[in-house]
């Protein structure tokens, strides 16, 4: 049954809504701009247009706020790099996603946020929960695609995602610290590509080849034995 009482409560829920988004907005601007240790509560409430008493009804405290800008960031970052994961072929597809995953933590408030400040604000325990969320849930669906294309080896895939997800994040974090970002991007761009190619299935043609090339290292090694010594060779001489 409608009644008044469920429209006011449903404004009241609406208003809540919105001022948490207007605290959010504003504190990821200034984290960005400012970042976590130069930022004041008193300068988010006042670019959010609410009271500091609005913000503690929503959050604990600066951390806690920042916490939640680190998750939304983190969202909105993975949801960027998931368009990349579109390509028709698996293998290119897994790839141009990977590349991305490391572009979409470039933009410098986005470094700041995730790959600065939260190393030092946020506990470990908070991090891998968010990583493993919108990091290594994105990543897993192009692996378990390229998995059964047979492009890729069939490696446990939760594992496989988080060790990805987690090398791909030591680049960002190599980018983020270089004096030379540009040069950065490249190398660990390279490094990581190498790392892809790591994961390809042995091909036929390996396979075949293997055997081919102990066979010919046999051959060699039994040439070697048989060949006469030096000293050998001077005594049929001698003789």
């Amino acid at each position: 049954m409608h009644t008044q009482s469920t429209d006011v409560k449903s404004k009241k829920m609406q208003q809540g809504a919105a001022t948490r988004y207007a605290l959010l907005q504003a504190a990821r601007t200034l984290f960005g701009e400012r970042g976590y240790a130069a930022t004041l509560l008193d300068d988010v409430v006042q670019a959010a247009n609410v009271t500091k008493g609005a913000l503690y009804h929503h959050f604990e405290g600066k951390q806690e706020l920042f916490a939640a800008v680190y998750e939304q960031v983190k969202r909105e970052a993975s949801e960027r790099a998931a368009t990349a994961f579109l390509e028709p072929d698996p293998w290119e597809d897994l790839c141009a996603g990977c590349h991305a995953m490391l572009d979409a933590h470039l933009d410098p408030p986005v470094r700041r946020i995730l790959l600065q400040d939260a190393q030092a604000v946020l506990d470990a325990d908070t991090i891998r929960r968010v990583e493993t969320r919108y990091g290594a849930v994105v990543l897993r669906g192009a692996l378990r695609r390229a998995i059964r294309a047979g492009v890729i080896q069939p490696l446990p895939l939760k594992t496989l995602a988080l060790m990805l997800t987690g090398a791909i994040l030591e680049g960002c974090m190599i980018i983020a610290d270089a004096e030379d970002p540009t040069q950065a991007r490249e190398d660990v761009g390279n490094v990581l590509t190498s790392l892809l190619e790591g994961l390809r299935p042995h091909t036929p043609a390996n396979i075949e080849e293997a055997p081919a090339a102990v066979e010919h290292a046999a051959v060699e090694h039994a040439a070697v034995e048989h060949a006469p010594r030096p000293s050998e060779s001077h005594r049929a001489l001698g003789d």
